[in-house]
């Protein structure tokens, strides 16, 4: 509990009384009341909140965030005025929760690909170094030793400060989380102090939201324009967008880079499926990770505890102890000797370095069968590049559903053929259903060749229609290869 006039932001107008006490805070006008009055009337996409003052009111909040006044509202409603009020809100609840990120470092990550291994390798990294850590991630939420299934890449404002809350609480000093486009964009993140940013690299996504790469790009330049001077920027110069994020930025900036000249350096010496060794700013060491984009991921998480100020050798050391994060190159054996690789890759950048990395490792004398799929409700343009990049990069490939949500499956498949060669037909199978296709990829394999199952990664489940049905691209190779 809060008196309103200790958590308001400066220069926002206000309208009634600034000593009511402010009991809990919500978007949602359906759970507004006593216990929850200070009710935010956000934009959305599809809702404006706006809209839904009035029922918030109703149900008892008496204090509104808003960035116009309903005239029709209650005498007793102290009034909120503000031109973003989605910002305003993310003021007010982290002034609610006591500042956490003022308690704890917070070090985002952004980027289109990389976002999740990095912050939870961070997480498991500074774990092992002996620090209490948090993680925000699209896998999983951490809180101290609470887990907790994740909902989004990065939660809304209210749900972000009071997680951050309880990781002061349980004694953390240490929070990774990712930062989604989506996120900045929509000011979840607003009233936090970042610490430190790391971007990985920018490709094509999510232009469905934001319109143009231009506006996506510039979504993730937010981070960076938030940094204060006591912050560390640490951005991956071998992506050429890498400077555009930190022009204007006020952190201390760093680069790492396997290409070009570089803060932090990395050289990919070998490689198996099995793990990589890797030569660290002149140390080489035997890493669990595989592929040269989970070189970079490595590098960027040893530059973040460099800079945190960690010794270089004990960093080193506890990083060879590291393991991949769960659903990204996931390397399954079946007993009749065929490997499965299952990986979130969903945009066309990451599953060309996953393809390609299986390429660079194989013999060459096998097969290599690709399961893929696009999502419903997201950018189509990347549907027929996701098609093309497989087919280039495979023996065989079946183009199947990945979440259709509330779009038809076919229509998703029929686009991804478009991007189809004329060299690449014979090659190409569509089965909508995605455990047949899992089941008819097995089938066609034999001993010592590889499926590549790609999309989902670490996702339990499939989303048609606004339900979530239990589905498991792991559970389900499994089951099929044990009755073979």
């Amino acid at each position: 509990m809060k008196l309103l006039k200790d958590i308001l932001p400066k220069g926002v107008e206000t309208h009634g009384d600034l000593n009511v006490e402010v009991h809990g805070l919500t978007m949602d006008s359906r759970a507004a009341g006593a216990e929850i009055n200070l009710f935010a009337a956000i934009k959305g996409t599809q809702v404006d909140g706006h809209d839904y003052i009035a029922k918030a009111v109703e149900s008892g909040a008496n204090v509104i965030i808003a960035e116009h006044k309903d005239e029709s509202a209650s005498e007793d409603v102290t009034w909120i005025i503000s031109d973003n009020s989605a910002k305003t809100l993310g003021e007010v609840a982290a002034a609610f929760h006591d500042n956490p990120s003022a308690k704890l470092k917070v070090i985002g990550v952004t980027g289109t690909n990389g976002k999740t291994t990095v912050s939870s390798l961070l997480h498991n990294l500074f774990t092992l170094l002996g620090e209490q850590c948090g993680l925000l991630s699209t896998v999983e939420y951490i809180v101290g030793k609470k887990r907790i299934p994740s909902t989004h890449t990065t939660p809304d404002s209210i749900r972000l400060q009071a997680m951050l809350s309880e990781m002061v609480d349980a004694g953390c000093t240490y929070c990774f989380m990712e930062v989604s486009s989506h996120a900045l964009q929509q000011e979840r993140v607003a009233g936090l102090r970042f610490a430190g940013a790391l971007f990985t690299n920018i490709t094509h996504d999510h232009l469905d939201y934001h319109g143009t790469f231009r506006n996506y790009l510039y979504a993730k330049k937010l981070l960076f324009d938030c940094l204060d001077h006591a912050a560390f920027a640490l951005v991956n110069r071998d992506d050429k967008n890498s400077s555009v994020l930190l022009q204007n930025c006020k952190a201390s900036k760093y680069t790492y880079a396997l290409k070009r000249p570089a803060d932090f350096k990395a050289r990919l010496l070998e490689h198996d499926f099995g793990g990589m060794l890797l030569e660290l700013n002149g140390q080489e060491a035997w890493y669990k990770l595989v592929g040269t984009f989970n070189a970079y991921n490595l590098l960027a998480v040893y530059g973040a505890a460099f800079l945190c100020e960690f010794p270089e050798d004990e960093i080193i050391t506890q990083m060879t102890r590291l393991e991949s994060v769960e659903g990204r190159f996931q390397y399954i054996k079946s007993p009749d000797g065929i490997t499965a690789i299952v990986d979130y890759a969903h945009t066309p950048d990451a599953l060309e370095n996953v393809l390609s990395t299986i390429n660079t490792i194989r013999t060459n004398n096998e097969q290599l069968i690709t399961v893929v799929g696009c999502g419903g409700d997201r950018d189509k343009e990347k549907r027929p590049l996701m098609a093309r990049t497989a087919l280039k990069n495979s023996t065989k490939v079946i183009l199947t559903s990945d979440n259709p949500r509330f779009e038809d499956p076919k229509t998703i498949l029929k686009e991804m053929e478009q991007g189809a060669e004329p060299q690449h037909f014979k090659k190409m199978l569509t089965i909508e259903d995605r455990e047949n296709a899992i089941k008819t990829a097995i089938s066609l394999a034999e001993q010592g060749d590889i499926i590549l199952i790609a999309g989902k990664g670490h996702e339990t489940y499939q989303e048609i229609e606004g339900v979530k049905h239990p589905f498991d691209d792991r559970e389900i190779f499994n089951r099929y290869t044990k009755t073979n």
